[in-house]
């Protein structure tokens, strides 16, 4: 971890301190007890990325994943696999694109949201630059790869130091290096990470290695020597807020002062982990893959025995007179092959296969169908199928989003929020954008990714409906309607930027706060247009997720 953003040895209490939770010994014991917790989940992980991810197994050491490749036979979870989480970053997080904005929250008086909603604009606007010059996209993929195989991913966010392209820098952290719990919040907000360091990365990381005698002496003694190093993030004790952090070395023969190489206080959490979906009284989560692990190993049987029947149709069993002139291990197969045989011998005769395996196929297609239903795959229906139409997008999209709807909700609040309050918090503190409380009351996170405008663009057709059923009761009908109002909650619905509204106290004084009758008129008037404008544009984003 950068120590840029992060307070020096002391700052979170004296390690000596008998019940200070930073103690090298405590946070060790602690650690080994949260990950003998997780050794249940380890078998059912591996199958899911043997069957799903080979090259992103959890003890993925040397040519382990060449070998389990060699067991692999049918690549249909692979495939949907990617594109789900592909979707998921589309859906999500889409890279060169808002996903987030940054409103006045509901404490803010009238008078001051429009320069405020300049300015908050001028923030997100930053943080997004900050995002797209980092290697945020990349990293969140491969945890999006986690999330979708193994039902948990972390993803780490440190501050960078000064001169880099980005204040950012990110990294999934693997499974195998995490061990996680929940301290009651209902978050996983309590964190080890363990990682195996050569020498001489620690003494780059942690200078004030280099003034100690033993380390001296070990890298002189076994210079290739690693050392296993614990991250360790707590939640702060009441009524403190924050997390507190601190690294140790896993070597128990070393005094604490010697195996603590930092400690200090986040205001928000570095590590980010979030799930899919969890059951009650679990910490970890729960996967699509691992919902859809039985077909997925039955399906890699089938094609197992349809490629061996395959290779016996090929090359055929045979039979033969053992008459001492016939070898059969020195026959061979081959087109112009002419095999010897003794006068009045049979030679070679075929044998009959036992039985077809032609209802292989129908099994085998049924099984894979359930896959890509399970992880999603077929809710676009196929690239090279008939063109769709508005409807058919929009509709395939609320079904989509209906079965998101959980997962999204969770992950809004187990990543996308703590992401963007954890960026805040280091722009702020580097001084790149002003302070403000990020709380709902002062200011308020919206998500804008295209999942969350899904829901957007239904309300927009609730609102567009309601303006055609007044017109058609007529101009008393119509005398309801506050055009000015309506206009400015479609702007700020459809994500539209905030210098392009004019907020209730800066109305211009010759309208009177709202619209002439006729404008207001032809803005209920235009609502059948609207909606057609706003099912091409579904049906042209939805296309655009389905490429990538």
């Amino acid at each position: 971890m950068a120590t840029t953003d992060r307070m020096m040895p002391g700052a979170a209490g004296s390690a000596a301190d008998a019940h200070d939770p930073l103690r090298p010994d405590a946070l060790r014991r602690r650690y080994e007890r949260i990950r003998n917790q997780r050794g249940g989940w380890e078998a059912l992980w591996q199958d899911c990325y043997d069957y799903s991810l080979p090259a992103r197994r959890p003890n993925n050491l040397g040519g382990t994943a060449n070998r389990v490749s060699e067991r692999l036979f049918d690549a249909t979870a692979a495939d949907a696999a990617e594109q789900l989480a592909a979707t998921l970053l589309a859906q999500l997080t889409p890279p060169w694109s808002r996903w987030f904005a940054f409103q006045p929250g509901r404490d803010v008086p009238q008078e001051q949201r429009g320069v405020m909603a300049s300015e908050l604009d001028r923030a997100a606007e930053l943080l997004q630059a900050q995002f797209d010059r980092s290697n945020l996209a990349v990293e969140i993929h491969q945890a999006m790869l986690d999330l979708v195989v193994a039902g948990t991913a972390c993803l780490a966010c440190e501050e960078a130091p000064l001169g880099e392209p980005s204040a950012f820098r990110f990294s999934a952290v693997p499974l195998t290096d995490l061990a996680l719990d929940e301290s009651g919040s209902g978050r996983i907000d309590i964190v080890f990470r363990r990682q195996e360091l050569s020498l001489e990365q620690l003494g780059q990381r942690y200078p004030a290695l280099e003034n100690q005698a033993w380390f001296a002496a070990r890298r002189q003694r076994e210079p290739d020597a690693r050392l296993g190093v614990l991250d360790c993030l707590l939640p702060a004790p009441a009524p403190r807020h924050g997390y507190l952090f601190a690294t140790v070395l896993e070597d128990g023969t070393l005094d604490e002062a010697a195996s603590l190489l930092s400690v200090g206080r986040f205001e928000q959490a570095p590590f980010i982990a979030f799930r899919w979906l969890k059951a009650p009284g679990e910490v970890y989560g729960r996967s699509p893959v691992m919902k859809a692990l039985p077909d997925i190993k039955t399906a890699n049987k089938v094609v197992e025995l349809v490629l061996k029947n395959a290779s016996i149709a090929v090359t055929g069993i045979w039979q033969a007179d053992d008459d001492g002139v016939l070898n059969p291990a020195n026959v061979k197969l081959v087109p112009g092959a002419i095999i010897p045989k003794a006068v009045g011998s049979s030679g070679l005769t075929p044998l009959s296969a036992p039985g077809r395996f032609d209802i292989s196929q129908i099994v085998l297609d049924d099984l894979r169908g359930r896959i890509r239903h399970a992880l999603l795959a077929d809710q676009l229906g196929q690239i090279n199928a008939p063109r769709m139409t508005a409807t058919e997008v929009m509709e395939r999209a609320a079904e989509m989003a209906r079965q998101l709807g959980a997962t999204f909700g969770r992950l809004q609040s187990e990543l996308l929020t703590p992401l963007v309050m954890r960026s805040v918090a280091i722009l702020q503190r580097r001084g790149e954008i002003p302070r403000f409380a990020l709380d709902g009351r002062e200011v308020a996170l919206v998500q804008k990714s295209p999942l969350a405008r899904l829901q957007a663009q239904g309300d927009v057709q609730g609102v567009l409906s309601w303006l055609q059923q007044l017109q058609a009761l007529g101009p008393a009908a119509m005398q309801v309607v506050d055009s000015v109002a309506v206009a400015r909650w479609l702007g700020r619905t459809l994500g539209v930027p905030g210098e392009f509204l004019i907020e209730a106290g800066e109305a211009p004084a010759d309208t009177g706060g709202g619209l002439p009758q006729h404008l207001t008129q032809n803005l209920a008037q235009a609502a059948p247009q609207l909606q057609q404008m706003l099912q091409q544009l579904a049906g042209a984003q939805q296309t655009a997720g389905a490429v990538q």
